[in-house]
């Protein structure tokens, strides 16, 4: 009986032990995915592959983050890249202070010179100013994170979430959540913490910068943080589709 004990005794160890490195493994197949298939865009230690337009605020690398401040009597600014993407896949989180209103800038584009608003011709848009498409980062009872503003431009939104209750509700406050992005011709698409948000045709823009932004605030107001990691991206060839 000791004999058959002793030999026993190891099984429900080894057991727990394939469920661990079974979990271990799964998480190391999406790493080695990633790390296959998608480029990082900001390297966890410096902003050397981005630019600020826009506005004043401030743009500061920490624990591996990117963390962007708003700045009192700033316009809204943009960490923007110093080149442009066409079709691609992007990933990464983002964590923003409730109050604020942000956004990811894709295909964006600034204004060289003082010009009248599409939409509205009787506003004038200043020289500096980012424009385009923007997927939206903004609290959950908005029920607008994921959809799309034509921003700075026509000023309009770009998908209908209104009968979309899972999109609505799939962005959490004061916490880190995850966006992907697809743009491919004109079909843009993205998901918030794995949820399919906005889908939709557009062929104003095909191509442009990445800017991660910081809204103006009223006087008086803030300052807010809103903090950006894991950015990652993977430009699709032409008519090659995302997994």
């Amino acid at each position: 009986m000791k004999t058959s004990s002793f030999r026993l005794a190891p099984i429900p160890i080894l057991l727990v032990s394939m469920g661990v490195l079974g979990g271990g493994c799964a998480s190391s197949k999406q790493n080695v995915h990633r790390a296959t298939t998608m480029k990082p865009l900001f390297d966890g230690q410096s902003l050397s592959a981005w630019q600020v337009r826009g506005g004043s605020a401030k743009y500061r690398v920490e624990d591996g983050m990117i963390i962007g401040q708003t700045a009192e009597g700033s316009p809204d600014t943009y960490l923007c890249t110093t080149r442009d993407y066409a079709d691609f896949e992007l990933e990464l989180q983002v964590m923003c202070d409730v109050p604020l209103n942000s956004g990811i800038q894709i295909r964006g584009h600034v204004y060289e010179e003082d010009t009248p608003q599409a939409s509205d011709p009787g506003r004038t848009r200043h020289a500096g100013e980012v424009y385009g498409y923007q997927c939206k980062i903004i609290r959950q009872s908005r029920g607008a994170a994921g959809n799309f503003l034509d921003e700075a431009r026509y000023t309009k939104w770009l998908d209908n979430l209104a009968d979309n209750a899972a999109a609505r509700e799939a962005f959490k406050d004061a916490q880190w959540n995850h966006y992907r992005i697809v743009a491919r011709g004109d079909h843009i698409r993205s998901w918030v913490n794995g949820v399919p948000c906005a889908d939709f045709h557009d062929d104003t823009d095909a191509g442009g910068f990445i800017g991660l932004q910081v809204p103006g605030m009223a006087p008086g107001t803030g300052p807010h943080e809103v903090r950006w990691k894991n950015i990652y991206l993977r430009e699709l060839k032409r008519g090659e589709e995302a997994p």
